[in-house]
């Protein structure tokens, strides 16, 4: 015998498909509905299921044969009316409620920032080398940082020359050149001060998500590797040979080829003692800061005793120590 059902039927049928006993729901309304579709979707029985299954404990518990029974009575127009108004409901439930889950929020937070660092690597690269371009003598290197700000606040290409102090160009702009420059300018200004904004907001979740690993990588860092792992709680759960290398994926797939496996991914390569690091003796590094970050996420998650500065500090000194013990690099045999 099977119990089969749905959010307002449940039945036991036996071998041959044969009705033994049935309960329906009758008491619907769009607010219970709403309860009740989400405890079928968190796996839980329905009261009717739950009843016969109690009538015939050596029945099985069938969720899908509802689906695949022909003989299974339709929706009448109000049931389906209700119905579309609970899952209505029931989906803008889900969206309010995500918005507590703060692995989603960091994960928006920094694929935000992400996509206004990109942009801003672009445009900032154009408004240097548009400007160079007038601008033959300007040291494009040196005054990198100020160009946008300068060419953002003048009014025109001979402005910024006298800013710079460097010789007016042969060639002027036309006005509606200078103002697609001056605007591009702008927006590179315009995104510095978003990508700021965005990564202080970063650093202030961060630090309270993940104040251990926040302590030991910068906050930046940790909610990048967060969002890599798809949250905190499988970061924790992740050994730490697989923490070490998130953010390799181009090394990851050359590996699968053939290649040597990488020694560790863009995020703890961020880090000083690991960047830092002659090629020879990164691959150590970055394993000893992967074991350490391992145990600073599972003190973040499981709520244990945060790092101290003490203890983050002495981790810092045994990275630098690795590094020492291996001045030079390894004879090749």
């Amino acid at each position: 015998m099977r119990v089969i059902y749905d959010w307002r039927l449940a039945r036991v049928v036996d071998a041959d498909n044969q009705i033994i006993d049935e309960l329906y729901w009758n008491r619907i309304s769009t607010k219970n509905l709403v309860d009740r579709l989400s405890d079928l979707q968190s796996g839980r029985l329905t009261p009717e299921a739950f009843t016969l299954k109690e009538r015939f404990p050596e029945s099985t518990i069938d969720s899908l044969g509802a689906l695949s029974d022909s003989e299974w009575p339709e929706l009448s127009d109000e049931e389906i009316q209700k119905f579309i108004e609970a899952s209505t409901r029931l989906a803008k439930r889900g969206v309010a409620e995500s918005s507590g889950d703060i692995d989603r929020r960091m994960d928006m937070l920094v694929s935000a920032n992400n996509e206004l660092r990109s942009s801003w690597t672009t445009l900032e690269a154009r408004c240097i080398e548009w400007t160079g371009l007038f601008l033959s003598d300007l040291d494009l290197d040196e005054q990198r940082k100020k160009i946008p700000e300068i060419v953002s606040q003048s009014k025109s290409i001979n402005d910024v020359a006298k800013e710079f102090n460097v010789s007016e160009p042969i060639h002027q702009p036309s006005k509606d050149e200078w103002n697609t420059i001056n605007s591009q300018a702008q927006s590179v200004v315009n995104l510095a001060n978003q990508i700021t904004t965005s990564e202080e907001t970063i650093r202030a979740l961060a630090n309270d998500y993940l104040p251990s690993l926040s302590a030991l990588m910068g906050p930046i860092s940790a909610a990048k590797l967060v969002v890599l792992a798809g949250g905190r709680e499988r970061l924790a759960r992740m050994p730490s040979g697989s923490l070490q290398v998130l953010g390799a994926n181009a090394a990851m797939s050359a590996h699968r080829k053939g290649a040597p496996p990488p020694k560790h991914g863009a995020i703890l390569f961020s880090m000083p003692a690991v960047s830092r690091s002659p090629r020879w003796v990164r691959g150590k590094v970055a394993r000893y800061l992967a074991g350490k970050a391992s145990i600073a996420v599972r003190i973040d998650h499981f709520d244990g005793q945060k790092l101290t500065k003490e203890q983050v500090s002495e981790i810092h000194k045994e990275a630098e120590s690795i590094k020492n013990k291996f001045p030079k690099p390894p004879k090749r045999k």
